[in-house]
């Protein structure tokens, strides 16, 4: 099954994903010191798992992927290199948090202090390891401008 993005908004640059990935993640640091925002902590460490999953297929394949599931996202990049297996649990977890941390629901998401740090950890090692690999600063980072 093919998963190319046929969105034409997109860009193709895979800097300006990371730049939104990091963004995230720079969120799901914020939120975690509030007890009482947890879900969209984890929400914005999915976020910054599958931009930074999709950056980096971006980089190697120069074409943008479509889908907001973690696992098939890590499994397609952990072809191109083995580094991204490590995550492919972490990417199962994640996914669960995708659509329940933004709506209610009949049976809540119990997420406490302890996951969300587990989250972001896994969340801001895959995040540096993209960036590593592709050369990307955020702090360094330009975003294009309408012309």
């Amino acid at each position: 099954m093919s998963r190319s993005s046929s969105h034409s908004t997109d860009s193709k640059r895979y800097y300006d994903w990371l730049f939104h990935a990091y963004q995230d993640l720079l969120a799901a640091k914020t939120l975690i010191e509030d007890n009482r925002l947890y879900e969209p902590t984890v929400f914005h460490c999915q976020q910054a798992i599958e931009k930074s999953l999709k950056a980096y297929m971006l980089y190697k394949t120069h074409r943008l992927f479509d889908g907001h599931n973690l696992t098939w996202l890590c499994k397609q990049a952990a072809m191109l290199d083995s580094g991204f297996t490590k995550w492919i649990g972490k990417s199962t977890l994640l996914n669960r948090f995708y659509i329940e941390t933004r709506y209610p629901a009949d049976i809540p998401t119990e997420i406490d202090r302890s996951l969300a740090e587990d989250i972001l950890a896994a969340t801001e090692e895959m995040t540096d390891f993209v960036c590593d690999t592709i050369k990307f600063d955020f702090n360094s980072y330009h975003k294009r401008t309408k012309k």
